[in-house]
């Protein structure tokens, strides 16, 4: 379906900036289908699965709707689990960022109903919270409902499988009749239908048809990590893996910045697509992409509607879809023209309940892999190096050089050697570069610095606040000491500091080098880090 981007729905401007501060360009399906109708105070029934945007559904029309200059409740959000209201309630906060006067809170049990009490009693505008926990307060008198404008019913359904259907209709008898009644359901059984009819006032339905999921071609793989490591496992994927074609893909426009600029200070060549390009821009970074010179396409959903190459091998989701058709979008990019693709999603903590939740509604199986570490790049490297040995074995005219062989042999070198020494010659790190270093190595303590097997953490006192970027970083260090700008591992950027992995064998020469050196005109304190 069509869908619109949020400066053109009728919202107010903080609520616009808030969107804009949580990154996103265009609102989903059902976002585009149910604000309008909300926003006229009208009922809805909307159908939809878990994911695809529905707390911003009721939410930005809710938030609308609150005077802040009044302190009653005027809002209710029943949920199923703790959990739920958790995220709803963080949602809604960060929707609400430029609204001041506007109080959240959750209520749940589990936590000391006390707490609540003292919350509630100095003034609360919306409750999200569980039908057990709601029913309690509201007999204590602690949870007034007299003045209440809104209602939302959220995963109904679940709701209805835990048994909380008398609680429910025990919640909206009590409620005023001149109310907006909300309900989102991914399912419609007979009992919702029945809240429907009982409680709501000509509602409208607002469903949202999902696409079959078709990728027979697309094998699809996740990946368990922390926020600060998807950078480099990203890399190493590329490098193991070796797609013609790759796509990045982003929820942010910021993020997609960011990541392009790592990956160009790393020697990729990478270029991002997001709705702030202009028109000419776009067409600029898609020809490059289309003639390969652009290897790899960092993008948000947005932007990267409509791409249609047959040569990309591998979809990256850097950052887990927040609308589970997105998933479906992104990795339909690869496996094209009868060609075998990849789909690689990194997931961050609680991100595991989202993927559970794409792999039921694509219905199919997401294999989780182990991350893979620095050794298994160089013998993937190692492996690619035999095969083009062996290649040109099969394809190429060696005699002038079997001649050479054999004149080296009389002089008392084995073929063993010779081919050690071949191979030695054609591998990515020069040892000679390696052994440039040496002379720095005795200088400094490299142990326990919080790094990887083989690296050195290093700390830079310099960081977001004197707008470095992961770019700038890697740009000094290979320009000043000459090494690939490819062997700079992990940057973690800070307020303040950054701290950088380098190759052991490296350190001592970049530290050396670099000491009372200068970033983007600020001068650096370059040290060994201290284990975390």
């Amino acid at each position: 379906m069509e869908t619109i981007k949020f400066e053109a729905l009728n919202i107010s401007d903080p609520i616009k900036q808030a969107i804009a501060d949580m990154g996103f360009e265009e609102a989903t399906p059902i976002q585009t289908k149910s604000i309008p109708i909300l926003l006229q105070g009208k009922d809805v029934i909307g159908q939809a699965q878990t994911g695809t945007g529905k707390t911003a559904s009721f939410g930005i029309p809710m938030l609308e709707k609150i005077d802040p200059k009044n302190k009653n409740l005027q809002a209710v959000i029943l949920c199923p689990t703790r959990e739920l209201a958790l995220q709803v309630a963080e949602e809604m906060r960060k929707l609400g960022k430029y609204l001041p006067g506007i109080k959240t809170l959750p209520i749940y049990g589990g936590q000391p109903i006390s707490r609540q009490i003292q919350a509630l009693k100095k003034g609360v505008q919306i409750v999200i919270g569980t039908p057990g926990r709601v029913m309690d307060h509201m007999r204590r008198k602690t949870l007034k409902l007299d003045q209440l404008e809104t209602i939302v019913l959220d995963e109904a359904d679940e709701m209805l499988n835990m048994g909380f259907r008398e609680d429910i209709e025990t919640i909206l008898l009590q409620t005023p009749t001149e109310r907006q009644t909300i309900l989102f359901s991914a399912t419609m059984p007979k009992p919702i239908l029945d809240i429907a009819k009982k409680f709501q006032n000509e509602p409208e339905l607002v469903k949202v048809v999902h696409k079959k999921l078709t990728v027979p071609n697309i094998e699809q793989f996740y990946y368990e990590i922390k926020p600060r490591d998807k950078f480099e496992i990203l890399t190493r994927l590329i490098d193991i893996h070796s797609p013609k074609l790759s796509l990045v893909f982003c929820n942010t426009k910021r993020q997609v910045d960011e990541l392009v600029s790592l990956l160009q200070g790393r020697g990729y060549f990478a270029d991002g697509l997001h709705g702030d390009l202009k028109q000419i821009q776009r067409d600029r970074v898609m020809n490059s992409f289309r003639k390969g010179n652009t290897e790899i396409l960092v993008a948000t959903d947005v932007a990267a509607r409509g791409i249609d190459v047959d040569e990309v091998e591998g979809v990256f989701n850097y950052d887990v879809p927040q609308d589970m058709e997105y998933y479906v979008h992104r990795i339909g990019r690869t496996g094209r023209a009868g060609r075998v693709g990849k789909a690689f999603t990194f997931v961050v903590g609680k991100e595991q309940y989202k993927l559970k939740d794409i792999e039921r509604y694509t219905k199919t199986k997401i294999k989780r892999q182990r991350v893979p570490s620095i050794s298994d790049v160089e013998e993937y490297k190692n492996n690619i190096l035999v095969e083009k040995i062996l290649e040109t074995i099969e394809n190429e005219n060696l005699s002038n050089h079997i001649n050479l062989v054999e004149k080296m042999l009389e002089d008392d070198y084995t073929s063993l050697d010779i081919a050690a020494a071949c191979m030695k010659m054609l591998s990515t790190a020069s040892q000679e570069e390696i052994d440039s270093t040496e002379e720095y190595k005795d200088n400094f303590n490299f142990e326990n610095t919080g790094a990887e097997p083989g690296m050195v953490r290093l700390f830079i006192n310099v960081g977001k606040n004197q707008r470095i970027r992961p770019g700038d970083i890697v740009g000094a260090i290979a320009g000043e000491t000459g090494m690939s700008g490819d062997l700079i591992g992990i940057i973690d950027m800070y307020d303040k500091y950054t701290f950088v992995e380098i190759p052991k064998d490296y350190a001592g020469k970049v530290l050396q080098i670099m000491k009372n050196n200068s970033i983007k005109g600020k001068t650096i304190n370059i040290e060994p880090a201290n284990k975390k």
